[in-house]
């Protein structure tokens, strides 16, 4: 009879939860009309725009070539970096062709898509790195300035700025913006200041992984993301070092062993190669993993870029600006201005989302619907749980607190949780779970492991929010698995884990 008052008690409350939540999904999808583009009889759609325009004849000969002109009349939105004529033959000439027919269809819809992005984006969004969203093709498109001009991709000069179109943006430019096809090391291979640094990457072997663009995952292909923080020789050659075997010497590793993870030079290596592409306007201060993932570099950004500021002597090591941002097909290319040698930050305070993890990125989902799991143990790599299900909750203007990017994950019922999360400097920590929702009823209580030891905490659903959930004193800088279980019937609703240093 318990169990049975339990199983009826859950289910009202789980009746409640749902008849409240997809009562309040319905209520703010009454509330919030679809966002649709309002057509000014002054504006044209792109694929219209660009035909009307005689100044842009060869670059609509290429929409229509690609059989891209029914997709640019739609709602978009689009922004398009639009060469005009000058710019198109300029770069016949310089491929040796007379025209666009003397490209194939391959490389015509690859130029074409390099040149469009699939939202809206005025030059008010431009700053010093890259566009915040990639082009169609999946690549960034960089942003820098000379004087007043806005340049993109180092060579393409906005000439006319902001076109409003009715299912977007238009930006005139004087050059073609030529589709990248480079990996992150043959950027800086094929750039002669970059020997040594070069030839450190080829000797321990990150070359191989460097040139890796692409990877297969499940039925997709997906993208390799790198940034490198190359030292140019005249830095090492103002510090005693002409070649890789000084490098070697320089860093007290075993010449033999170069290699293996264990080997300093392969760390010192290592650790200019960081894990995911950055560009200068991308970064924030904050911690950056390193390819391996073993070790991270320390961002702070002020009046300067600096990477690994030294608290008491205020030091720090730079980009070299003018030189930095280089576009690749798989990451970005920065220098630096000093050897930046191998060290570990002091802890510093850190957050992961629960949803930023590789697997859930890859969904259709990801970022625009919801999304619901059943087996527990294999769906997710970093995630297992036991319940009913696992959901993925995305919706803008949610309503429910703060929600870092929209998105979390929910339970219902009993259930516990478990996520591995990246590595963290080893020091001591309060944890703090980050919640969107406020105290209610409808919220589970929960008690929390942390490496598998409880913390003594009970979450309580009726202060809701953030809460400490466990103090902790890492030893070592690994990766760390949180894991939650319901003592009360209700919702999980998981937003983020936050580590903050305890001084």
């Amino acid at each position: 009879m318990t169990n049975f008052h339990i199983s009826k008690t859950c289910f009202k409350y789980k009746f409640v939860f749902l008849l409240i939540f997809f009562t309040g999904l319905l209520v703010t999808s009454c509330q919030e009309e679809p966002k649709l583009w309002k057509v000014n009889s002054t504006e044209q759609v792109a694929s219209e725009y660009i035909q009307s325009h005689p100044e842009f004849s060869e670059f609509s000969k290429l929409i229509e070539v690609t059989g891209l002109h029914a997709l640019l009349g739609i709602r978009g939105p689009y922004t398009i970096m639009l060469p005009d004529n000058d710019a198109m033959f300029a770069y016949y000439k310089e491929k040796g062709v007379n025209s666009i027919t003397d490209f194939d269809h391959a490389f015509n819809r690859q130029l074409m898509l390099n040149h469009l992005i699939t939202n809206e984006i005025n030059t008010s969004d431009m700053g010093l790195g890259a566009i915040r969203d990639t082009n169609a093709i999946g690549d960034y498109l960089v942003t820098e300035f000379q004087g007043s001009d806005i340049i993109l991709n180092r060579h393409s000069k906005i000439i006319n700025r902001d076109i409003r179109l009715a299912n977007g943006y238009a930006h005139v430019i004087d050059r073609v913006i030529e589709p990248l096809t480079k990996d992150v090391y043959t950027a800086v291979s094929e750039d002669p200041s970059f020997k040594i640094f070069t030839e450190g990457l080829k000797i321990t072997g990150l070359k191989d992984t460097l040139q890796q663009i692409t990877f297969p995952y499940g039925h997709n292909t997906c993208r390799n993301r790198y940034t490198l923080l190359a030292v140019p020789d005249s830095i090492y050659e103002k510090n005693g070092i002409h070649s890789a075997a000084d490098l070697i010497k320089w860093t007290k590793a075993d010449p033999d062993n170069i290699t293996s993870r264990n080997n300093e030079f392969y760390q010192y290596m290592d650790y200019h190669c960081l894990a995911g592409t950055y560009y200068l306007s991308d970064l924030e201060s904050q911690l950056y993993p390193i390819m391996s993932h073993e070790n991270y570099v320390l961002m702070t950004i002020d009046s300067d870029y600096k990477i690994n500021l030294h608290p008491k002597t205020k030091k720090y090591t730079a980009f070299i600006v003018t030189a930095s941002n280089t576009p690749a097909k798989n990451g970005a290319l920065h220098v630096i201005n000093d050897l930046l040698p191998v060290t570990e930050p002091e802890p510093q305070t850190v957050l992961f989302e629960c949803t930023d993890f590789f697997d859930i990125r890859q969904g259709d989902w990801y970022g625009k619907y919801y999304m619901k799991w059943s087996d527990g143990q294999h769906a997710l790599t970093k995630i297992k749980f036991e319940g009913d299900w696992l959901g993925y909750y995305f919706k803008l203007n949610h309503g429910l607190g703060y929600l870092m990017n929209f998105d979390g994950l929910f339970m219902l019922n009993y259930w516990w949780i478990e996520v591995t999360f990246p590595r963290v400097i080893k020091g001591q920590y309060e944890v703090i779970y980050g919640s969107p929702w406020n105290g209610n009823t409808e919220l589970a209580d929960f008690v929390i492991d942390i490496d598998g030891v409880p913390t003594g905490i009970i979450y309580d659903r009726k202060k809701g929010l953030n809460q400490k959930i466990g103090t902790v004193d890492f030893k070592t800088t690994s990766e760390h698995k949180i894991k939650l279980r319901s003592i009360s019937c209700g919702a999980l609703y998981w937003d983020y884990i936050q580590f903050v240093p305890i001084k």
